[in-house]
């Protein structure tokens, strides 16, 4: 049986929240070329149909896991990124100003913007996780130690599936603990 865009969504989404342990208070960046998807070369065929219906996978994905999804604008907005205007608020976030549309911010920014409450773009986030359909370059987009993840599903549609969560960077050097451990047996620094 041969899922749907939006249950391919689902599934891959599904898989890194779980990996990444992305949930309540997290963001996660979505980059999307519907070009690609669709099996054409990306910035060439984008299809608002077919945003709609990874934009259903990804907020069942974000209904189910309580994350904040946010998408990528294509280059033609400067890669920004629509999001509710209240977690831009919440997270202190530049506003820059434009609608995007299909030819100019992609379909898939476009069906975003359309389908929220009180959309925005912002100029910039540093997401928890990511999530890369047809090769579109979200790294601007993730904080800064990103741990590459391989889901079960390689593609969505004809799309390269790429994504990846962050961790803080780890401190210390060699002496250093990263899981708390019992308290016999450590060692004090001086």
């Amino acid at each position: 049986m041969e899922l749907s865009i939006a249950e391919q969504t689902l599934l891959v989404l599904k898989e890194l929240a779980e990996a990444g342990g992305i949930g309540p208070g997290k963001i996660l960046v979505v980059g999307v070329s519907t070009s690609e998807v669709a099996g054409a070369r990306i910035g060439t065929g984008g299809a608002l149909e077919v945003a709609e219906q990874l934009l259903s996978g990804v907020n069942r994905a974000a209904e189910q896991f309580g994350f904040s999804p946010v998408f990528q604008c294509c280059e033609h907005l400067n890669r920004a990124i629509v999001m509710e205007r209240s977690l831009l608020e919440q997270l202190g976030l530049t506003e820059v100003s434009a609608v995007p549309i299909p030819g100019a911010g992609g379909s898939m920014g476009a069906a975003a913007y359309r389908a929220m409450t009180d959309p925005v773009l912002a100029e910039t986030v540093q997401a928890h996780a990511g999530i890369d359909i047809g090769e579109t370059l979200i790294g601007m987009h993730l904080r800064r130690v990103a741990v590459p993840f391989r889901p079960s599903l390689r593609y969505i549609g004809q799309a390269r599936v790429n994504a990846a969560y962050t961790r803080p960077p780890l401190i210390g050097g060699e002496r250093a603990v990263y899981r708390k451990q019992e308290e016999s047996g450590s060692k004090l620094c001086d």
